[in-house]
C-alpha cells in the first residue's frame, strides 16, 4: 500500500508562484511514477503533469507547459510541482497520484490517490 499526503496549496494572486509538494510512504519510491492530476469545481479530473519513476521524463498538460514543473526528490521520498505565473484557471484541487510502471497521461491508470490539497489563484 502507497500513502500519498499532498501539501502547499493556499490563495495566491495572479503571475505569483507556489510549490506543492507530495510525500510518499509505504513502497519503494523509486519504483513509483507519479502524477498530478487537478479538479476545478464542476468539472472533470484533469491532468497536469507526471514524472517517470526514475525522474528520468516528464510530461505537461498543454496548459501548463513552461509554467510549471514536475520533479521528484528520492532521498525525501517527495514529488514537487513548482506553478509559476498562476493563472486564475489553474484554480483547482489539486492532487497527486503513483503507480507502478511508466508515467501515464491517464488517471484510470493511477493506483494511489493523495486527498488534494486546494490551489486558488486570484486575479
Amino acid at each position: 500500500q502507497v500513502q500519498l499526503v499532498e501539501s502547499g496549496g493556499g490563495l495566491v494572486q495572479a503571475g505569483t508562484s507556489l510549490r506543492l509538494s507530495c510525500a510518499s510512504s509505504g513502497r519503494t519510491f523509486n519504483s513509483l511514477s507519479m502524477g498530478w492530476f487537478r479538479r476545478a469545481l464542476g468539472k472533470e479530473h484533469e491532468f497536469v503533469a507526471s514524472i517517470t519513476w526514475n525522474g528520468g521524463s516528464t510530461f505537461y498538460a498543454d496548459s501548463v507547459k513552461g509554467r510549471f514543473t514536475n520533479s521528484r526528490d528520492a532521498d525525501k521520498n517527495t514529488m514537487y510541482l513548482q506553478m509559476n505565473s498562476l493563472k486564475p484557471e489553474d484554480t483547482a484541487v489539486y492532487y497527486c497520484a503513483a503507480r507502478p510502471g511508466w508515467a501515464t497521461l491517464s488517471r484510470d491508470d493511477y493506483k494511489y490517490w493523495g486527498q488534494g490539497t486546494q490551489v486558488t489563484v486570484s486575479s
